[in-house]
Parts: C-alpha cells; sequence; structure tokens
C-alpha cells in the first residue's frame, strides 16, 4: 500500500474526475434561439421501426425537429405508414409524383429544413423523414423569421448510415412500411433503486470497516500504553492544503479526457482501472476472509516477496484471482453482463479508499466537499459557456471514444426503459461524502455513542437523501446528467453541523476529531 501514501492525491483526483449522475437524455433542452409559436419542440429521440415486404426489420433511432405535430409517445397508437423516396432527392421544389400519405424520404441541404417540410405537406406526405450527411444526428431549428406555424406533418432526422439502408430498401422496388413514436422515460426505473442501494451500501459497508479499524488501533495503543501522535499506519490524512489541489488535480485529469477523448485513451483508462480494482477486490477479500479462523493463520504468515516487500500467504493466494477477474472484465466489457464485473471492481476499490484515506476532522472535511460541490457546479453548469457542452456529461458519456462510457462509473442497465441504457453514478459521489460519513461512525465508537445519539445516523441518512433528490430532479430533467453533490453536500454538512453545535460536540469535531480519551498511563496508576 505504499503507493496510496505517495500519490492518493493523483488517485482521488482521478476517481473523482467524473462525478455525476446520469439517466441518458431522450429529451434535449435548446435556448440558442428563442421560443416562438409553431417552432419550441423540444427535441425529442424518435424509434423508427421497419418492416420490408411485411417482415420486421431494423429499427432506428432519429431526433424530432423543433417545429411540427409531436409524435404517439405509445407503438400501438403509431400508424404503419409506407415509405417513398422525394424525386428530387432534396426535396426543395415540388416533388415529380402525388404522394397519398406517404413518409418521404429526403436528403439534407439545399434548402432549409422547414422548406422541404412544407414542400413535403404540399405534396401529400403524411411525414418527412430527413437523411443527415453523417451519422450523427442534427438539431433542426427554424430559420429566423420563417413562418411554420401552418406546419401539420411530423419532422424526424435520421443518421446516414440508417438513411441510406431505407434508401436501398425502396431503390431495390421492396414495400417498405414504418412507425414514428417517441416512447417517454417511466418515472421511476428500478436500476435507480438498486444504484442507490450499491451507493448506500457501499459506503455502508466502508463506514463499518473503517470505525472497527479505528476502534483497534485505539485498543492496541491502549495496551502499549502510547497516545497516537500520528496518523494510523496504511492510513493517509487528507489535509486542508490537499483538499484544496485535489480539485484542482480532478479537473485537470477532466481536462485530460475531455480533449485527448479516443480509443486509445479509453483503453488506457481501463488499464489503470484493472490494476486499481485488483488492489481493491483483493484488500477486501483478504479482509472478509481473515474474519474466518480457518483462514486467519494463512493470512498472519508472511513471506517476502521482490519489490513488495513482505505479502502474506493469503494475499498470494487470492491475487491471481482478482487478476483474472479484471482480465475477464476488460475483454468482455463490451458485453450487456460486462457492468456486473466493473461494478463489482469499482465497489472494492471504493471501499478500500475509504479504508485507506481518511478525513481528520470535520474542518477539512468541509473544505473538500464545499470545494467538490463548486467543482460539480463549475463543470456540469458553468463548463457550457467555455466549451458550448458540458464538459463532464461529454466525459462520462466516452463521446469520441467509440465505447459506452469510461470506467470510473458503477451503472445498472435502465430495465423497464424502452429506450435501454444505463442508469450510471461516478465514483466521486460515493467516494468524498463517504470520506465524512466514515469519519463520524469513528467518532462515534471512539466516542462510545449509541447509534441514536451518535453522528453516522444522520450523516448517513443525510447522504441517502440527498441521492434520493439528485434521482427525483435526474427524472424531472428527462434524464439529463445531475451533478450529485449539489444536492448531497449540502445535506451532510448541514446535519453533522447541526447536531454538532446542538450537542456542544462542534469544536472538537472540527478541530481534533477525535473525543478526548483519558491517558493510558494516568488510567493505569494506582489510586491513593
Amino acid at each position: 500500500m505504499i503507493w496510496w501514501g505517495r500519490s492518493y492525491l493523483l488517485v482521488l483526483g482521478w476517481l473523482y474526475s467524473v462525478s455525476l449522475v446520469c439517466g441518458g437524455d431522450i429529451v434535449h433542452h435548446d435556448d440558442s434561439l428563442p421560443n416562438r409559436p409553431g417552432c419550441n419542440n423540444n427535441f425529442v429521440l424518435v424509434k423508427v421501426p421497419t418492416r420490408v415486404n411485411g417482415k420486421e426489420k431494423e429499427e432506428y433511432v432519429g431526433v424530432g425537429a423543433r417545429f411540427g405535430p409531436t409524435l404517439e409517445s405509445k407503438e400501438k397508437h403509431a400508424t404503419l405508414i409506407k415509405l417513398a423516396v422525394s424525386d428530387p432527392p432534396d426535396s426543395c421544389t415540388t416533388p415529380k409524383y402525388k404522394l397519398t400519405g406517404e413518409v418521404i424520404l429526403v436528403h439534407r441541404g439545399n434548402c432549409s429544413f422547414t422548406t422541404k417540410t412544407k414542400v413535403a405537406e404540399a405534396a401529400g406526405a403524411s411525414a418527412i423523414l430527413i437523411i443527415n450527411n453523417s451519422t450523427d444526428l442534427f438539431k433542426m431549428v427554424c430559420e429566423k423569421g420563417e413562418d411554420v406555424l401552418d406546419i401539420n406533418i411530423p419532422v424526424v432526422m435520421l443518421p446516414l448510415d440508417a438513411g441510406t439502408s431505407l434508401r436501398k430498401f425502396v431503390d431495390a422496388n421492396d414495400s417498405v412500411t414504418l412507425q414514428l413514436y417517441s416512447p417517454k422515460r417511466p418515472a421511476v426505473d428500478v436500476a435507480e433503486v438498486f444504484l442507490w442501494l450499491m451507493a448506500v451500501g457501499t459506503i455502508l459497508c466502508a463506514s463499518y470497516w473503517s470505525a472497527w479499524t479505528a476502534r483497534e488501533e485505539a485498543i492496541e495503543q491502549d495496551k502499549l500504553l502510547k497516545v497516537s501522535t500520528t496518523s494510523s499506519r496504511g492510513v493517509v490524512e487528507i489535509t486542508v492544503i490537499s483538499a484544496i489541489l485535489f480539485v484542482v488535480v480532478a479537473s485537470c485529469f477532466l481536462i485530460m479526457l475531455y480533449k485527448l477523448m479516443s480509443f486509445w485513451f479509453i483503453e488506457v483508462l481501463v488499464v489503470l482501472f484493472c490494476i486499481g480494482g485488483v488492489e481493491g477486490l483483493q484488500t477486501c477479500l483478504v479482509a472478509l476472509l481473515s474474519c474466518f479462523r480457518w483462514f486467519r493463520s494463512v493470512g498472519e504468515c508472511y513471506v517476502k516477496v521482490p519489490f513488495l516487500g513482505a505479502v502474506s500467504y493469503l494475499t498470494l493466494a487470492i491475487c491471481p484471482f482478482c487478476i483474472v477477474s479484471a482480465v475477464i472484465w476488460a475483454v468482455y466489457r463490451q458485453y450487456s453482463f460486462a457492468w456486473i464485473g466493473q461494478d463489482i471492481l469499482g465497489i472494492s476499490l471504493i471501499i478500500t479508499v475509504l479504508q485507506i484515506v481518511r478525513v481528520p476532522n470535520l474542518k477539512v472535511g468541509v473544505v473538500l466537499l464545499s470545494c467538490a460541490f463548486m467543482y460539480d457546479i463549475f463543470w456540469v453548469f458553468v463548463s457550457k459557456w467555455w466549451f458550448r457542452e458540458s464538459v463532464m456529461i461529454v466525459v462520462a458519456r466516452g463521446d469520441k471514444s467509440g465505447e459506452d462510457g469510461i470506467p470510473m462509473l458503477l451503472k445498472i442497465p435502465r430495465m423497464f426503459d424502452p429506450w435501454g441504457g444505463y442508469s450510471i453514478i461516478g465514483f466521486g459521489d460515493i467516494i468524498l461524502p463517504g470520506l465524512l460519513v466514515t469519519f463520524a461512525l469513528r467518532y462515534d465508537w471512539l466516542a462510545n455513542k449509541k447509534l441514536k445519539s451518535g453522528y453516522f445516523l444522520g450523516a448517513m441518512c443525510a447522504y441517502g437523501l440527498g441521492l434520493l433528490i439528485t434521482y427525483i430532479a435526474l427524472n424531472l430533467m428527462d434524464g439529463h446528467g445531475q451533478p450529485a453533490l449539489l444536492y448531497i453536500v449540502p445535506f451532510i454538512l448541514g446535519t453533522l453541523i447541526v447536531l454538532g453545535h446542538k450537542r456542544g460536540d462542534l469544536e472538537t469535531l472540527w478541530t481534533t476529531g477525535e473525543p478526548e480519551r483519558p491517558c493510558p498511563h494516568v488510567r493505569l496508576q494506582p489510586q491513593s
């Protein structure tokens, strides 16, 4: 664990660089142009299931326009309509043939989107599909000064590959029919419930492990008639300076991820995540198995390993399993079941970090979480002014990387969501609040406080409530990523400060972070 002590600030900065709760956007709000009658739709994703000669084919995903009527939200209410190809292809002038309610497929370019739509509607089309000139989707807005009140047909843009595929079927004289609908995301998905339980459960486990370790260390110090003046062996305590520098380091990592985001860079992050996951999983398994007497003796026998020093036989036995687990996840991480391995490695890493890195008092905790609070707000919301997009959301999604997001996330597939995808939470949204929650339980145990009279229960409830409100905000914002610490930090800090002031412990919590204990030398002196 020597490398933790020397580089914990870099490790925390790397793990926290992405701190976000996200559910995947299906509705995109746009404030670049003012709303006006007939041009005030949200940009919603649209499902386009197709049939060729009566047989079901691929389902495409497009995006609706700022103008035109809204689409059905349920597939059973969406009408099956025949597809026709525009001639001329751009639909900037009247088509050479009259349409009878078909969906017309046109190419982007040569005139505005509203012009294409009006021409198609005048020709008798019931909807218009516009093929983009790339594999991305483009937000179709109204041109300044255009009259769009008389547009009465839906407008959907498809990526180039989808449009090309449909065009080939029509050119081959196949009968192509399709539906257009935009299903709504459920108010609450079970994935968010499980993700909430995972985050709370991870902090709960890490807190009790950290408190148990601190109490054992205190008992050992009493036996040796020592008063602790330095941090415990193998434990790193954060200072005020490092708490401030942490935000700078995390910002540098985030900018690096944003600027260098690519397939090869994701591969580097995967390797780093595997190394951290192996260390975390190994630490957790060794601690867990050491609780059983069958493994305790093996865990207490050590062998000297070159470059690593003294390593227990139990660690050597578990290490290959941990390495194989990480390698298997890395190889199969593109598969649908890979989220299980990622979450196991991630939770193990988080628990290990919370066991090794500690907040010594409430003052450091306030500085750390306050800096993280401002970091979250800046990189999720304010960064849009400089970079024209939310830097943290772009990094969390893994845009331009060809992969489904970066690995420093816990995620669960959205099981009852018609759009699929994952609900995710960044490591930082668990680690940073967890540092203060584990501090609260350590204090309670050292002060021999009961659960109701201590600070851990309040801090744990504050975290759970803050995260719950984050998910409520996430759903109210149609899945748009939310900075969880925006809601969690005020709850945790407010709870601890108010309870500390009310119970008269605030000064001790703020300065020493440990209850006053009589010196063991004094306690053992015989009374006269």
